[in-house]
This record gives C-alpha cells, structure tokens and sequence, in this order.
C-alpha cells in the first residue's frame, strides 16, 4: 500500500439492519476477496448483486499476496509490483465507489497484505461477515496444494460460494 492510502474506505449509504423476519433472514455482511483477475472479479458482482437483493452490506478485500520471487527481487523489481498492486487498488476503489451509489449499496473497501487466506479470515472475523464469496483459482497447481477458496471452505467458519 502506497504511503498515505487509507486501508478502509466506505462508501454508498450506512447500512441499516434490517428486523428479522422468519424465513426470509439472509446475510447482513457479504464479504468478497479480489485480487483482480477474471474470476475475482466475477466474484465481486455476484457479491454486489446478492448484497444489493439481500440489503446487506458489501465488504471487498484486497489482499496483495508478494512471492517469494517479488521478495528476492532488486528495489526497481519490488517497486514495480508495488506500483501495480497500487494501481489496482486505485481502480477497484473508484470501482466500489461507483457501485455504491449507484446501487445505494453500503460498500466497505479493505487493502491488506499478507496470505490471502490468513487476511480473508481475519477481515471475515472483524466485519461479522455472513458469507464469503470467493472467485475459483485458475492456476492449475492449486489443484494438487489447494486454493484460497478450498481452504476458507475447510475452514468451515462462513458460509463460502466460490465463483466459477
């Protein structure tokens, strides 16, 4: 995260609990991961769509996950995978920004880093999150260790809809 770039930003209107009422109680915080690629995002709409039918807020995490590689990497090579996490951000706030109004959608923005699973859980935690929507990994190799997603569905925790 850039020097200065709050970690949490909300936008759209306060979100109002809503009485419960039998047979119709659904969640009040849906919870998405993204990390920009084509399944988080997806993700991330089919998060905002359920939140918006379901009047419950939305909390979007970015997790900025550095390898192993980015970590032995010269200063000009981290400071360019910094830049781009930085920019990502940058697009997905204005994005949640704009959402939020136009949905009238309370949308909570969270930048972390570290592990995925480890802040997804944690951010799930803090926001009493009632479900975790998550988009499917397309790394092959997840298939052999296991993904973000497989893991906060053995966690058992949170309801979790993964996003094809």
């Amino acid at each position: 995260m850039s020097v200065g770039a709050p970690d949490r930003e909300e936008y759209g209107p306060r979100s109002r609990p809503l009485p419960f009422e039998r047979g119709t109680d659904g969640p009040r915080v849906v919870l998405v991961g993204v990390d920009g690629t084509r399944t988080s995002l997806r993700a991330a709409s089919y998060a905002a769509g359920l939140a918006r039918r379901q009047g419950a807020a939305l909390v979007v995490v970015l997790v900025h996950s550095p390898t192993l590689y980015t970590a032995l990497a010269d200063g000009v090579v981290a400071g360019v995978v910094q830049r781009t996490h930085d920019d990502l951000a940058a697009e997905l706030r204005a994005e949640c920004r704009r959402e939020a109004e136009s949905l009238g959608l309370p949308v909570t923005f969270l930048s972390r880093r570290g592990d995925a699973y480890t802040e997804l859980s944690a951010a799930a935690d803090e926001t009493l999150a009632d479900l975790v929507v998550v988009g499917a990994s397309e790394q092959a190799g997840h298939r052999l260790v296991g993904s973000v997603a497989t893991r906060l569905v053995r966690a058992g925790r949170w309801p979790v809809v993964v996003v094809p």
